[in-house]
This record gives C-alpha cells, sequence and structure tokens, in this order.
C-alpha cells in the first residue's frame, strides 16, 4: 500500500460557513486555518494546497477576553524611521473586524507559499450576508 500525496488533481474543494458571532476571536482563527489548510481531513499533505474555502460571517460580532481590547495592539510599520503605526483593538473591531480576523487567521497559519495561496479562499463579512449562497456553503460550527 502506497501513501496518499494530494496534488491538484485530486483535490475536492467545500465551502464552509462559520458564524463568529459571541465566538471568541481565536477559537474562530483556528477552525478556519484548520479548515484551510485541510488539517481535518484524512488525506491531509503538509505540502499540497488541499484545504477548503471558508466563509465568516459576523465577524464584528467577535469577542474578544479580558482586557485585550484595551491593551491588545495591531502594529505596522513603513519601513521608514518613525513609520510605525499602531491600532487598539478596540478600535479595530468597531473599524475594520474582517482585517481583525483575517490577521488572526494568518498568524495561525505556517510562514510559507502554501499559506499564501489558502488565504485567497478565506472570505471575511463582518455582517451576516454573504455573497456564496451559490457554492451551497455547509454550516461548520465553533466549539
Amino acid at each position: 500500500m502506497s501513501t496518499f500525496m494530494a496534488n491538484k488533481s485530486n483535490i475536492e474543494r467545500k465551502w464552509y460557513v462559520i458564524d463568529a458571532a459571541g465566538k471568541t476571536l481565536g477559537k474562530t482563527a483556528v477552525v478556519a486555518a484548520d479548515l484551510l489548510r485541510g488539517k481535518l481531513k484524512p488525506t491531509y499533505t503538509p505540502h499540497a494546497d488541499c484545504g477548503d474555502n471558508v466563509i465568516i460571517i459576523n465577524a464584528g460580532k467577535a469577542v474578544l477576553t479580558g482586557k485585550k481590547l484595551d491593551q491588545k495592539y495591531y502594529r505596522t510599520h513603513s519601513g521608514w524611521v518613525g513609520g510605525l503605526k499602531e491600532t487598539k483593538y478596540r478600535v479595530m473591531m468597531q473599524e475594520k473586524p474582517e482585517l481583525a480576523m483575517r490577521v488572526a487567521v494568518r498568524g495561525m497559519m505556517p510562514r510559507n507559499t502554501v499559506t499564501k495561496d489558502s488565504l485567497k479562499r478565506l472570505h471575511i463579512y463582518a455582517g451576516d450576508m454573504h455573497e456564496h449562497q451559490a457554492q451551497k456553503p455547509e454550516v461548520w460550527e465553533v466549539k
């Protein structure tokens, strides 16, 4: 018996919807990262992009526990002297909750080219409506 190796010709992708309302940001990001990488499939291959498409709705209603809303920062640097920009998560969750969720999911994935391709299949919406009904996504429950 030979070991199964996934490649582009034998990968079957499904669509999943994750509702983040009332769930913690990190736990939702973990589930989304696992689905994007395909780690929950028996045909998982680490070096191949064998994950599924993920839609996260209600990203604006995700919860950060403790004092993270005031103590946690999103930091970017332009590369120039004095180019550091900091944004508190309280402001970020009000203005750009999709970006907060995307940063969390990106942080749960490895730093390689497979991740770059996987993140293209992540769709995040602040509200409860999405435009992917034609793909007939299945609901994935975050525990």
